[in-house]
């Protein structure tokens, strides 16, 4: 997943073409072919590091945060909820995952820029968080922290609504959720992702602008960033990176839920009444 989320960022963020020039990239394995090429197969990993570092104890909190949702909406432990209730418990998680979220996401978006321009103002994710603190301090390394919400938190909310409705709908009648079958799982994650990402990419790409941009280049944020998108290249542009997305979207989410699934069913073994 993580060369195409690579790809996805360079084809958010790659300027508008002049008049009668191409651009940069023509699409999603043109990006690709061009990285590989130009880069190796490092340029398809570049700032991932500050992703990967997160990821464990972000889908961690991510979960817990659903859980949460879930339990402060329950009066008694067995409540089944609505699908709007699960919806508002998953936009709960999308608040905690933003806090670990927001900083690598900025790290990741600048170090993969600047692999595509050929600067070397950061040698690698360290020094990049020392130096956007050094200029600008927490907000610096916090920038795009309300575009990582907007995107995270409706996103989320749909990811597990949607999760949890394809679970009930896969599960044989007669039979339990519970006890449902690893390829109804995978199945079930992987539509959850993306649903999730159709949700996410408009506020993305607006992240990835933002995140990117000179200081000072949008003053009032996310409506400069989306006023300039639309004036100068159209609705569609909020969509790009589209096929990148979708592409990692369905494997990564898949395998994701599967995971949870049986790392819940390990420790209700191991301890039932936890």
């Amino acid at each position: 997943g993580f060369p195409i989320l690579c790809r996805q960022v360079r084809l958010q963020t790659q300027p508008k073409p002049q008049p009668g020039q191409p651009p940069l990239y023509s699409g999603t394995f043109d990006c690709f072919r061009k990285t590989l090429v130009g880069e190796g197969v490092r340029g398809l990993y570049r700032g991932m590091a500050a992703p990967i570092v997160g990821v464990t104890p972000m889908f961690a909190v991510c979960f817990f945060g659903f859980g949460l949702g879930k339990r402060l909406q329950q009066r008694k432990p067995d409540d089944i909820l609505t699908y709007p209730q699960l919806f508002a418990a998953g936009m709960l998680s999308g608040v905690f995952t933003t806090v670990i979220m927001a900083p690598g996401e900025r790290i990741k978006c600048l170090l993969q820029i600047q692999a595509a321009t050929g600067e070397t103002k950061y040698s690698g994710p360290l020094d990049c968080a020392k130096q956007l603190y050094h200029e600008a301090g927490v907000r610096g390394v916090y920038k795009g922290t309300v575009l990582t919400l907007m995107r995270d938190v409706p996103a989320s909310g749909m990811y597990f609504m949607t999760y949890e409705w394809l679970k009930n709908i896969l599960t044989p009648e007669g039979k339990s959720v519970s006890d449902l079958s690893v390829p109804r799982i995978l199945f079930a994650g992987g539509l959850a992702g993306i649903f999730n990402w159709a949700v996410a990419i408009p506020p993305d790409v607006l992240k990835s602008r933002f995140q990117t941009a000179p200081p000072g280049k949008y003053p009032n944020g996310f409506r400069d960033v989306l006023r300039e998108l639309i004036r100068e290249e159209g609705v569609a542009s909020l969509y790009k990176g589209f096929t990148a997305v979708m592409i990692r979207a369905f494997p990564a989410n898949a395998a994701c839920f599967l995971g949870f699934e049986v790392a819940m069913k390990f420790l209700n073994w191991i301890a039932p009444g936890l």
